[in-house]
């Protein structure tokens, strides 16, 4: 973002949305021989109590004589939804790849009270056979619901909260051919049954399409991977932010958290000008124009070290360059995060505006923004598709905002995010302080309009496959 009016014109607010009250899992025993002669049986961690999701890893394991195609086996995993939801499924890593594994809910035909909906796991035929007593390996996998609001687990049947370890796990069920063969389900339900319908849109993004993909993975600002992948980290003087103020590429750190590699910005002050940082990561090459961008950003609403309140802005944009003021060539598309307040709003807020042009002096602004007057702390999935007819923002999977062609782009754009301050009146003190943003991955998919959860699934996939770094995105568009 470089310049915005100061005031908004509409308000959109974001509803947190609360849990359900917890509730017991009665107690289970696997299926006996008597009755089914299992051919495999599942394994089960839970990885996450946490409130953002779930995180049932699973092996399966070949307890009978001789091979099993894994084409032929479903997992399901049952849970109780929060009304409403919908939820996103994920493959955070697997031993037979995350591109070989499926996962799509389903709706039961009997609900209970630990159980209403499912997760059903199967395999592609990528990922081949199990022999006589192999094992799949880890099934590190996830979920959530698509706005990333809170989730209670302690009411899924499925869900165990002491299993920290890898055990048998008789409370998901395994089909072979359609055939129970391990575990039970919730009272009065088939856990060979069909969907019908599925409960959730496919998954599967479009296939090819030339893309950037970047995981972070770095070691330090001066890693000569982040120039030779058509980065630069801000060292430049200038705008935006408050007069006086430095670029510090020394600021822009990497860090493993978990298994993703994960680019922090940090931004500082002591309350002046010349004590501020400020920090940006752009692409050199202005060659992104219609399709798909997507990031992983963790907003913050409070510093690391220090006194809090001042006007900070957080983002993920696109942009081209103003090659003359009011300007119809110019593009800009942002997601921009206040935890503070500024222009002219006295606390959290977050925007996402699409610019036809501007004039800096006197300042005139051409733009379309929708906005939510809430706390946005934390991690969150921001996407922006961009085609012939209109710019449509999501944030957690949910729609933000819809704008209309006036302000389609006219050229190629950068990628960027920044972190900097609008000025020094939201906290006066002198007392340095600190504010981390952080950055999981970026995508953006040329000419493609993908779901949020095609863009999760691509992301999964890219992962599954070790890539870190993919950049097919033809210049001089």
């Amino acid at each position: 973002m470089t310049r915005r009016a100061s005031t908004a014109a509409r308000i959109r607010t974001a509803v947190a949305l609360g849990a359900a009250a917890g509730l017991g899992c009665a107690a289970l025993t696997a299926l006996p021989a008597a009755a089914a002669d299992p051919s495999v049986k599942v394994q089960y961690r839970q990885s996450s109590t946490g409130s953002d999701q779930a995180e049932p890893w699973f092996k399966v394991v070949n307890t009978s004589g001789s091979a099993v195609s894994l084409s032929t086996v479903k997992i399901r995993y049952y849970f109780k939804a929060d009304a409403g939801a919908s939820y996103t499924f994920a493959c955070s890593w697997a031993v037979k790849g995350c591109a070989n594994i499926t996962g799509t809910f389903g709706t039961l035909a009997a609900p209970t009270a630990t159980a209403d909906r499912y997760l059903e796991i199967g395999f592609t035929a990528g990922a081949g056979s199990l022999a006589a007593g192999a094992d799949t390996g880890d099934m590190q996998l996830r979920f959530h619901r698509s706005n990333w609001a809170s989730l209670n687990q302690s009411d899924d049947y499925s869900f165990g909260a002491a299993q920290t370890a890898y055990g048998d796990w008789t409370r998901a069920t395994a089909t072979v051919g359609g055939a129970l063969v391990w575990g039970t389900a919730p009272a009065g339900n088939d856990p060979g049954g069909p969907t019908n319908p599925p409960t959730d849109p496919p998954t599967d993004p479009p296939a090819g399409g030339a893309a950037l993909f970047d995981d972070f993975t770095y070691t330090s600002h001066t890693d000569p991977a982040i120039g030779s992948h058509g980065w630069s980290v801000r060292s430049n003087s200038g705008g935006p932010g408050v007069p006086g103020a430095t670029w510090a590429p020394e600021n822009v750190t990497f860090a493993k958290e978990g298994t993703n590699s994960v680019m922090n910005l940090e931004t500082s002050t002591a309350g002046t000008g010349a004590s501020t940082e400020q920090t940006e990561v752009l692409t050199r090459a202005m060659k992104f124009k219609n399709g798909t961008y997507a990031a992983r950003v963790k907003f913050s609403d409070t510093p690391t070290s220090g006194p809090d309140g001042d006007h900070l802005v957080q983002t993920f944009f696109t942009i081209n360059d103003l090659t003359a003021p009011m300007a119809d060539n110019y593009a800009e598309y942002d997601f921009e995060y206040l935890p503070n307040g500024g222009w002219g709003e006295p606390s959290n807020i977050l925007y996402t505006t699409s610019w036809e042009t501007y004039r800096p002096d006197p300042w005139e602004a051409v733009n379309q923004h929708s906005e939510a007057r809430t706390s946005y702390a934390g991690w969150h999935d921001l996407v922006v598709t961009i085609d012939n007819s209109a710019i449509t923002y999501y944030v957690d999977g949910q729609h933000f905002g819809t704008h209309d062609a006036r302000y389609l782009p006219e050229r190629p754009m950068s990628i960027n995010f920044n972190q900097w301050l609008i000025d020094l009146a939201g906290q006066a003190s002198t007392t340095p302080r600190a504010y981390d943003q952080k950055v999981d991955y970026v995508l953006h998919v040329k000419d493609q309009l993908l779901t949020p959860a095609q863009v999760s699934a691509k992301v999964s996939a890219y992962r599954a496959a070790g890539t870190t770094f993919e950049d097919t995105v033809p210049g001089g568009q």
